[in-house]
């Protein structure tokens, strides 16, 4: 079979947790370990496209051919990833960004008290927010969930205006393999088999792929992802 010609694209990933500081020294996180939105980087950068890696704070090496901007809190990432979307043919939000911000980040360490109490306010949703102003871009985002967790993910991928969704588990965390569901708008749920996160990354990477084409050029076969389904659903 002739293998099918690919165009290059660009392509903005976001990768690991952020910090929300509630003073200089003190702050909000989670223990996202970045590695699959870098395992995602590295994959669309072997493949020929070009990538702009919007990275939290992690303990990995920056990918090779990937051009990275490390950030630490959701509105540096959100202002990183805005800029990066203008020119950007597709979006894998990859990121466990902080849900919650301290409403106020005090410019000198507080000092310790018997009880503190902190208000919150929620962050921007980078997915959503890039979400509802895309065009033709492909966008697809992670749902992080302990329970109910295709129902909430299948809300988000509404929410978020997003192509489609992988259900990630906090069993993933920090691991180099994983087991996630995948579900494309207007398609059904798959569970992908136990994997490594190099090889979830390229079947994502696939997808991405074949959902450009499919909308800029609709009458086109989508071979490969098709042929990646079928074999997962056996």
């Amino acid at each position: 079979m002739k293998k099918r010609s690919r165009r290059s694209l660009h392509i903005l990933i976001t990768a690991g947790p952020t910090r929300e500081y509630l003073d200089s020294i003190r702050y909000i996180s989670n223990p996202s370990s970045g590695k699959m939105g870098y395992a995602l980087a590295r994959a669309a950068a072997q493949r020929g496209h070009r990538v702009t890696l919007v990275s939290g704070p992690v303990n990995l090496p920056e990918p090779s051919g990937v051009k990275t901007i490390q950030v630490e809190t959701g509105e540096e990432m959100l202002r990183a990833s805005k800029n990066a979307f203008t020119t950007a043919d597709a979006a894998i939000f990859a990121a466990a960004v902080c849900d919650y911000r301290p409403a106020i980040r005090t410019s000198r360490k507080a000092p310790k008290l018997k009880r503190l109490k902190i208000n919150l306010v929620a962050t921007k949703d980078i997915a959503a927010t890039l979400g509802r102003s895309k065009g033709k871009q492909i966008t697809i985002a992670f749902a992080l969930e302990d329970h109910n967790g295709r129902s909430k993910a299948e809300a988000k991928l509404h929410a978020k205006r997003a192509d489609a969704i992988i259900l990630n588990s906090p069993a993933n965390i920090g691991r180099a393999h994983a087991r996630v569901d995948f579900l494309a708008r207007g398609d059904k749920w798959n569970r992908w088999p136990m994997g490594t996160k190099r090889a979830i990354s390229s079947r994502i990477v696939t997808y991405v792929e074949e959902a450009n084409q499919r909308r800029h050029r609709p009458n086109a076969p989508a071979l490969e992802y098709a042929m990646t389904r079928r074999r997962s659903d056996r």
